[in-house]
């Protein structure tokens, strides 16, 4: 859970700071090569997280993991994920 809330204020600060600062997110995620690496990278990690929460919320009989996949539209996978984890360990606690 700590992860969790890591992802969430770093995605706040650091959104908050480009938007007051009136950045182009598109450019800034395809200016270089660098940046470019570091989308596809993201990206990737982003698809197969998203796929792993679908796959073992099945698995385990999880309800509404749908609700976590939108919710990193609006804040960050860096949140999204680890949250996740905390819930499908609680998940598996309560149903041992």
């Amino acid at each position: 859970m700590v992860f969790a809330i890591a992802g969430l204020v770093t995605a706040w600060i650091f959104n908050y700071l480009a938007v007051m600062g009136g950045q182009d997110y598109g450019l800034a995620w395809t200016a270089t090569a660098v940046d470019l690496v570091a989308t596809f990278d993201l990206g990737i990690v982003a698809f197969a997280c998203v796929f792993f929460m679908f796959a073992e919320s099945k698995r385990l009989g999880m309800k509404r993991t749908w609700i976590l996949v939108v919710l990193s539209g609006i804040t960050a996978i860096a949140f999204v994920f680890p949250l996740f984890l905390a819930l499908r360990e609680r998940h598996l606690k309560l149903n041992q």
